[in-house]
């Protein structure tokens, strides 16, 4: 049985403002989208699924080839929306034991993050999380008996509002990664200015091919 992971870049990212959508704001010259699929692909995770929704044609175009795009016509209702659209697309593969969650905001997020969560998965967790310093953060792991549970979720609380009814398996990843969430404009120039005291937790992105080559306006 595999394990996909799901890349949620759908929402509109309000708080950080601008007319660009927020996953394609650069970080270390590249959007911050590409950070987080670049973790996600080498983890060895199969498929990698990018959900969009707010501008989701220019979102699109950044998107590598090697994923699958997934586009979620209802983002404005919430993240829990955006967790159903990637598993309605995901329903089909019958061989998928469950599915990873990572958010394209969380650029220090790290490959060995989703790794360890799948080793969680192949040793029989339902659900788990990654913990930096004892706090619940991202990616989740969810497996398949959970869809259902998922399908029945609203709003922006996402798979955190089963944790309080399920057995939550915690998977430490203080080493693999950070995550710093980039939801202000603040946090980016934060981030930036932190970059050159910061470890690279995913390998450099892979350059995109000739058809997904960056929209430049």
């Amino acid at each position: 049985m595999s394990v996909a992971i799901a890349i949620l870049a759908a929402g509109h990212g309000s708080r950080f403002g601008g007319a660009q959508p927020k996953p394609l704001v650069l970080w270390r010259g590249i959007p911050l989208l590409d950070h987080a699929i670049s973790a996600a692909l080498a983890s060895g995770a199969s498929p990698v699924v990018v959900v969009v929704g707010y501008q989701a044609d220019q979102v699109i175009l950044r998107v590598s080839a090697r994923v699958q795009t997934v586009v979620n016509l209802k983002w404005q209702e919430g993240l829990a929306s955006s967790l159903k659209a990637a598993l309605i697309a995901l329903e089909s593969l019958v061989d998928l034991a469950g599915v990873c969650i990572g958010l394209a905001d969380q650029p220090l997020i790290g490959t060995n993050s989703y790794r360890r969560l799948i080793t969680a998965a192949n040793q029989g967790a339902e659900l788990a999380v990654a913990t930096y310093d004892g706090q619940r953060r991202n990616p989740v792991y969810l497996s398949r008996k959970l869809w259902p549970q998922v399908m029945q979720l609203t709003g922006d609380s996402g798979a955190r509002q089963l944790m309080a009814t399920h057995l939550v398996t915690e998977v430490s990843c203080d080493d693999t990664g950070d995550p710093f969430d980039v939801d202000t404009p603040a946090d980016l120039a934060y981030l930036l200015a932190q970059t050159p005291r910061l470890p690279a937790y995913t390998a450099i992105p892979l350059p995109l091919s000739p058809s997904h080559s960056p929209h430049h306006d």
